[in-house]
């Protein structure tokens, strides 16, 4: 038998972030943000062994959860704002190896603030390492979007002339070259480092030796403000990137829809129900939900409401839209399959858009399973693509308009 090499994957997440509060645990496209670099460890070939160093427990039990081991609290000396990483790491190597005799070849870091990464992020930045003996450790870069050869150093207090930032051997002037001429360079990103443990314990989170894992441009990601958080989920849920997720990975829209199925409470309206003293019911829906199915259902789509609510409610307003109805549905999945059957659709030709629990039996039965983007965190973890606007606020409507620029590729 050869023993594997032991391959540490540390995420350091502590409790007291500033721009984001509780960043670590908040739900990042269905899950908690933490989740997405415990998967990215977890899935990985090379990994042996996920840990979580945090110095709060709220997020020791998540990072539990969803599978990483968390054998110690991190110090609060270690977890201050502007502790950086070398320290953490250090106390992590040295706690392992004094109280359970645990000392990896390689340590991989995976900073929680770049959630979005290619499937073979991991293993790919552990093999560079181990295919060159020279190396001290592996990082993670893109392409620069701007050039430093074009950037300016300006004298103390701006009065007086600027100096170029960097040279280039043999050409006067950089700043005044094209930039197809200028050497590439290349930005540091958050998504890995792959370190040998001996460059830590020597005293540096690099090493002099550190090779590149030159990453695709659009994984960029680093959340540090609320904006930023907003990008990145468009980004996972429309970037069209193939990623490391916590949950099962998502499908593409198909190329050809015949069908679109609806709940409705959730969906068509938001969620919210008025009801007087005679317990009549009304609800609100959005219009434009309205013209958009009848856009859809133009161009050759078929249109299909299934409810589990009783109230004529629904069939009132599916009337007004035009559109087939089911309500006082409970089991949902088996509506769903009796009307493909029917309508002689291939299931891979549907898609169904949901908002909450009852809904989740629907999901595998069509090609694409579509969430509101106030879905419940479930729905929107198991459906292959979530809406950026809210259920009765034009969801149904942001769908349409998917569907007829797809239809016109």
């Amino acid at each position: 038998m050869v023993k594997k090499l032991g391959v540490l994957a540390i995420i350091p997440a502590r409790g007291g972030s500033k721009g984001i509060p509780r960043k670590n645990i908040q739900p990042f496209s269905g899950f908690p943000l933490i989740a997405w670099s415990i998967a990215a460890a977890l899935q990985a070939e090379t990994v042996t062994r996920t840990i979580v160093s945090t110095d709060d427990e709220e997020i020791a039990s998540v990072a539990r959860e969803w599978g990483a081991e968390t054998p110690f609290l991190r110090p609060a000396e270690f977890a201050q704002d502007q502790t950086t990483d070398l320290p953490v790491f250090e106390h992590a190597l040295t706690w392992l190896a004094d109280n359970e005799n645990y000392h990896p070849e390689v340590v991989v870091q995976l900073r929680p603030t770049s959630p979005i990464r290619p499937r073979d992020c991991v293993d790919a930045a552990v093999r560079t390492l181990l295919a060159h003996p020279d190396a001290d450790s592996v990082r993670g870069v893109v392409p620069a979007g701007q050039n430093p050869h074009k950037m300016w150093r300006l004298p103390q207090g701006e009065d007086g002339p600027m100096k170029n930032l960097l040279d280039v051997p043999g050409l006067d002037e950089p700043y005044n070259a094209p930039r197809q001429i200028l050497p590439p360079v290349y930005w540091q990103t958050g998504h890995i480092d792959a370190i040998r443990t001996k460059t830590i314990l020597n005293g540096s989170m690099s090493g002099r030796m550190v090779y590149p894992l030159v990453i695709d441009p659009r994984f960029t990601v680093d959340l540090d403000t609320l904006n930023d958080w907003v990008k990145a989920e468009w980004l996972a849920a429309h970037g069209g990137l193939e990623y490391v997720s916590p949950g099962k990975p998502r499908r593409p829209m198909p190329d050809k829809i015949e069908l679109v199925v609806l709940d409705f409470d959730g969906v068509l309206t938001d969620n919210r129900v008025w009801t007087d003293q005679d317990g009549r019911e009304t609800v609100a829906a959005n219009r434009s939900d309205s013209l958009g199915l009848g856009l859809i259902r133009s161009a050759g789509v078929q249109i299909q409401v299934i409810s589990k609510e009783v109230n004529p409610v629904v069939a009132a307003r599916c009337r007004k839209m035009n559109v087939p109805f089911l309500h006082g549905i409970d089991d949902k999945a088996s509506a769903l399959k009796k009307l493909l059957a029917e309508s002689k659709i291939d299931p891979a030709h549907a898609v169904f858009v949901g908002n909450d629990l009852n809904d989740l039996s629907c999901f595998p039965i069509v090609g694409w399973s579509v969430a509101v983007a106030d879905a419940v965190p479930e729905v929107i973890r198991h459906a292959d693509f979530v809406l950026t606007k809210n259920g009765g606020h034009g969801a149904v409507r942001e769908l349409c308009d998917l569907i007829i620029k797809r239809n016109e590729v």
